[in-house]
C-alpha cells in the first residue's frame, strides 16, 4: 500500500474539483492513481458535485468552444476518409503498372 503526502492528495481533490466534466477514473489515471484511492480522498474531503449528466438533464448548453471542437473532428474524420481513399487508389495503380 502506498502512502501519499496530504499536500498530494487535497491537490489530487481539488484537481477534480477545478474539472467539472473530468470523472474520477480520469483523474486518477492522469496522476497515476487508483481510482478508488481518489475516489475515498474525494469523500473524506466533502465533495460532492451535480450528476446533471447521469440524470440525463443538460447541465450547460454547449459552449462555443465545444461547438468547434466538434466541428473539427467531424473534418478530421472526412480528411482521413479522404487520404484513405487515396492510399487505396495509389495502391491499386501502382499495382497495375509492369516496368
Amino acid at each position: 500500500m502506498k502512502n501519499y503526502p496530504p499536500q498530494f492528495k487535497a491537490d489530487a481533490v481539488a484537481l477534480y474539483e477545478s474539472r467539472p466534466d473530468a470523472t474520477i477514473r480520469s483523474v486518477a489515471a492522469d496522476l497515476g492513481i487508483n481510482p478508488e484511492t481518489l475516489r475515498n480522498w474525494v469523500r473524506a474531503a466533502g465533495v460532492s458535485r451535480p450528476r446533471g449528466r447521469r440524470t440525463g438533464e443538460p447541465s450547460q448548453p454547449p459552449a462555443p468552444l465545444e461547438a468547434e471542437n466538434a466541428a473539427l473532428r467531424k473534418k478530421v474524420r472526412g480528411l482521413e476518409e479522404e487520404r484513405e481513399i487515396l492510399r487505396k487508389a495509389a495502391k491499386y495503380f501502382a499495382g497495375e503498372t509492369r516496368w
